[in-house]
């Protein structure tokens, strides 16, 4: 007996010690397969994969829920990663919790490291607006209804781009498309750079005070909602009271949701399976892009 329990032991040691290794080399694929196997199916798919660039990173992916009729509100989700890393192919998670409550939803890439350095990751950003505002009508989507969002750097780039209006300019898309912005965990007054990867970013290329979504004009800024853990020690939660202290009093609309004793990881934890069974982070989200974008009920509830 004590044998097979020493066996048993052995075996999840093991499994355990796999589970750790892959989520350290792609934390994000890994809540992909997890979120698949732990949530309830749907009829959420993808229906179009494109490059908007010449970069393999200038990517996106477009998944909808084959049973909902349009024109649907537009959810477009920039993943973290520091700007070093991080690829959209490994976030269905989010298309498959956020497109059964009425939305497209574009997984949008950009480029990173040194291709990426300030301003290209949020040239890269408007252009997944911009090829969402041409193509997403043929997918069921409206173009003037899109709420933008992202995780760490994603939610940076999300921010700065609603907020700086010369990139969406730039790439010829109307500000008023914009209907809203869900930050996750993001970065958002980090100037002067004190870290290897916003230096690398940023200050290798002479970016300053300009780049910080704090000091962008606030006054005409699409409704916010940000969230963020308390306990978050890589994107410390200061970056998300300062922006939402600086939106309201320029009179903007901001909604906060600060997570006690919760991680930099946890905001985007709660979009997924098994971990949406606490429903806080989820349920704010949804009924945000609802206020948004003007969705009253979900299309499909999701199959048990």
């Amino acid at each position: 007996m004590l044998k097979i329990l020493a066996v048993l032991v052995g075996i999840f040691v093991l499994l355990g010690i796999g589970l750790w290794l892959a989520v350290r080399a792609n934390g994000p694929a890994v809540l992909d397969t997890v979120d698949r196997i732990a949530g309830p199916s749907n009829d959420v798919e993808l229906v179009e994969t494109a490059r908007y660039g010449d970069n393999p990173e200038q990517k996106l992916r477009v998944y909808r829920d084959e049973t909902a009729s349009g024109p649907l509100p537009v959810f477009i989700f920039y993943h973290g990663g520091a700007w070093a890393h991080g690829d959209p192919d490994d976030y269905g998670f989010i298309a498959r919790n956020i497109a059964p409550e009425g939305y497209v939803v574009v997984l949008g890439g950009y480029r990173m490291n040194e291709a990426g350095r300030y301003p290209a990751m949020l040239q890269d950003t408007a252009s997944v607006v911009a090829w969402t505002r041409d193509n997403i009508a043929k997918h069921g989507g409206d173009p003037d209804r899109i709420v933008l969002s992202g995780h760490s750097a994603g939610a940076y780039n999300a921010v700065q781009v609603a907020l700086d209006g010369r990139w969406l300019d730039n790439a010829g898309v109307s500000g008023g498309a914009i209907r809203g912005v869900v930050g996750l965990s993001g970065p958002y007054d980090f100037h002067p750079f004190d870290t290897d990867r916003s230096k690398a970013a940023f200050e290798s290329v002479g970016a300053g005070p300009e780049s910080q979504p704090v000091n962008q004009p606030l006054a005409a800024a699409p409704p916010m909602l940000l969230v963020h853990g308390e306990a978050d020690t890589v994107v410390k939660i200061r970056n998300s009271q300062a922006l939402a202290r600086g939106l309201r009093e320029a009179g903007s609309q901001v909604d906060t949701l600060y997570l006690p004793d919760a991680s930099h990881n946890a905001p985007l934890l709660a979009l997924t399976n098994p971990w949406r069974r606490d429903p806080q982070v989820f349920d704010r989200v949804t009924k945000f892009l609802r206020r948004a974008t003007d969705v009253s009920v979900p299309v499909q509830a999701a199959k048990p």
